[in-house]
């Protein structure tokens, strides 16, 4: 471990901000490795915890027609820290549900795999949200990606300035990555959805608690590359109980009733947002992933399932991202 003096860790930030500064001057992505879809379908799912959540899920992969016959699939679930009666986690009946969902559409294996930013105790995160037992019973295995093998790699954009990350191999063996975030505000980056819960795949054995380097560099930026790099194939959003306020941990819970699904992950969050009232333009990440990783005008997003309306309900933000509320 390398030890940084006061005056050396005060100025991490500063020379953070200097480099993104610079960075911004220099091309960020290679605009011909990416082609934004002409239309993006993102489904809206009525759901709750008491329900079949296999068959909800089931049926959004064959309204999404997703394939994911004889695939390799790793499930990335959202786990920051246990409160009983908090909505901070994905909850474990949601990943088991797309487990098994996953498992009768054909898939040849899944995986459940997660690198918790904040506690580090995984097997206590594990036991202490139940899903443990859930992937004991369903002989799902689980991967800790902070303790994964890793293999450096190249990054496919550049907003962070770094040309790599070294990555967990399971996530970069696997045939199909599935974000399955928890519906969350987030009191730096305004909402944390499919996108921002990439996070977790940065491995803290590497790169340390709460993933320093991604802080370091700038959470909108490291978002960028990360999705851009990581390329996530679906995403399964848990909306059936959210967080508001000041999430992603000490926010309240925020009932709304659904399950999200899509393969284009700024179109999902884009939805996700309008959902919870916020116009996904004035949220700095997801308006520059609509430049090149998916569609975030809701023109050129087609609404399967249920329609926003059915869901919408303002979620209540600290003031400091007031003005990424939707004004209409």
């Amino acid at each position: 471990m390398i030890a940084l003096s006061r005056r050396a860790f005060l100025s991490v930030p500063v020379a953070a901000a200097v480099a993104s500064a610079c960075q911004r001057q220099a091309p960020q992505y290679r605009v011909e490795d990416f082609r934004l879809p002409d239309r993006s379908a993102v489904g809206l799912f009525a759901a709750s915890y008491g329900v079949d959540l296999a068959d909800v899920i089931g049926r959004g992969l064959k309204e999404l027609a997703i394939d994911v016959r004889g695939k390799r699939v790793l499930l990335k679930p959202n786990m920051v820290e246990y409160e009983a009666g908090e909505a901070i986690n994905t909850h474990p009946l949601v990943v088991a549900g797309a487990a098994v969902a996953l498992r009768r559409a054909g898939a040849a294996e899944v995986v459940v795999a997660e690198g918790p930013g904040h506690r580090r105790d995984i097997e206590y995160l594990l036991t202490a949200t139940g899903l443990f037992d859930h992937l004991r019973e369903l002989d799902v295995r689980f991967v800790d990606l902070n303790h994964d093998d890793v293999r450096e790699t190249p990054l496919r954009s550049w907003f962070t300035g770094l040309a790599t990350l070294a990555l967990p191999v399971s996530i970069l063996a696997a045939d199909l990555v599935v974000t399955m975030p928890k519906l969350k505000t987030h009191h730096w980056a305004g909402m944390t959805c499919s996108m921002k819960n990439l996070f977790g795949t940065v491995p803290g054995a590497v790169y340390g608690w709460p993933k320093n380097i991604l802080h370091f560099r700038g959470i909108p930026a490291s978002i960028l590359d990360l999705v851009s790099t990581v390329r996530p194939g679906l995403s399964i959003v848990d909306g059936i109980v959210g967080m508001e306020g000041d999430g992603p941990i000490m926010g309240r819970p925020k009932p709304v009733g659904m399950i999200a699904m899509g393969t284009d992950l700024p179109a999902v969050d884009a939805t996700c947002a309008r959902v919870m009232g916020l116009e996904p333009a004035r949220i700095p990440y997801l308006e520059t992933a609509g430049d090149f990783l998916g569609n975030i005008d809701a023109a050129r997003i087609d609404q399967r399932g249920e329609p926003i309306a059915r869901f919408r309900t303002n979620f209540d933000l600290i003031e400091s991202m007031r003005s990424i509320r939707a004004t209409t």
